[in-house]
């Protein structure tokens, strides 16, 4: 379970959620990218909450989204009344997608975002958001520079909103999404330099579901070729590291195709993959060929 905040000074709390509120009634029709993790839930019911059917969700029908986070976000948006729709996108025809470089994301979130724009412009919504908080800022995030060449909106970063904000807000709002385990999409399971394809990134889901039903909450599944490498919250690590899960595991993954299977002794760790990266984390060719965003 996600840990709360301290709230020292709830008012301040309250308050960035009233700039949001704000900000978005001052944009009167809007269309949240809405993937049914945390930010974007939370970024979805406010601006149901701030322009009711004004407010639009449209989630990516994309192979890289597992079936499981479609279901939940159809259920989400059930369980508050939202409008939401699909668009589907085709990021796996695109070569630049496909071979994997460290800018993999832009080229997912560029095709995202043109789609969002096409559908915007027909039925005229005004702006397009999505959910980017503070913490995301920071990080090496190639999809921020296909926000800033479509010029969509970031509302919980305008806002000051950091990721434990937004859990807290989401909690007491009463949304399901609140402690939800951070996710990201399928293909960034997939070292970089080895190529996405729809065949590989469902193999990660179909063995990121058994896991689930083992009942782990936070983890990934990295595929490496012939190779899997399973990380696991180290909170959850005593309960992989017996010899009975062990067995599990090995019977999940040779069903896959994997000839090893390993798990990972330092544990689940967001973004990992870009450890191959600089330590400063950006690459400098790859931010000028695609305008990485420097905060």
């Amino acid at each position: 379970m996600a840990a709360l905040i301290d709230l020292t000074t709830p008012s301040s709390l309250q308050a960035k959620e009233q700039v949001l509120l704000r900000n978005l009634a001052r944009m009167e029709k809007v269309m949240v990218a809405f993937s049914g993790g945390t930010d974007s839930a939370y970024l979805l019911w406010a601006a149901h909450r701030a322009l009711g059917p004004n407010a639009i969700a449209m989630t990516a029908d994309s192979a890289s989204l597992p079936e499981s986070h479609k279901r939940d976000a159809e259920a989400f948006v059930a369980r508050f009344g939202m409008l939401h729709e699909y668009v589907e996108t085709h990021e796996f025809e695109n070569p630049e997608y496909a071979r994997n470089a460290p800018d993999r994301c832009f080229h997912c979130k560029d095709e995202l975002f043109t789609r969002l724009q096409e559908v915007a412009g027909q039925r005229g919504y005004q702006h397009i958001v999505y959910g980017v908080n503070v913490d995301d800022l920071g990080d090496y995030r190639p999809g921020q520079s296909a926000a800033l060449k479509h010029q969509v909106a970031s509302p919980l970063a305008d806002a000051g909103l950091t990721k434990a904000e937004i859990r807290e807000l989401s909690r007491l709002a009463g949304l399901p999404t609140w402690d939800r385990p951070a996710s990201a999409c399928l293909s960034s399971r997939i070292p970089y330099g080895t190529p996405v394809t729809i065949e590989n990134v469902k193999i990660v889901e179909t063995g990121e579901e058994e896991v689930k039903a083992l009942g782990f909450r936070q983890f990934r599944v990295r595929f490496h070729g012939e190779v899997v490498r399973l990380e696991i919250a180290r909170e959850e690590m005593e309960k992989a590291m017996t010899l009975e899960m062990a067995a599990k595991f090995t019977a999940i993954f040779k069903a896959l195709g994997f000839l090893y299977v390993t798990l990972d002794l330092q544990g689940y760790r967001q973004g990992s993959l870009n450890e191959v990266l600089k330590p400063s984390g950006t690459d400098d060719r790859l931010s000028s060929s695609v305008g990485i965003l420097r905060l």
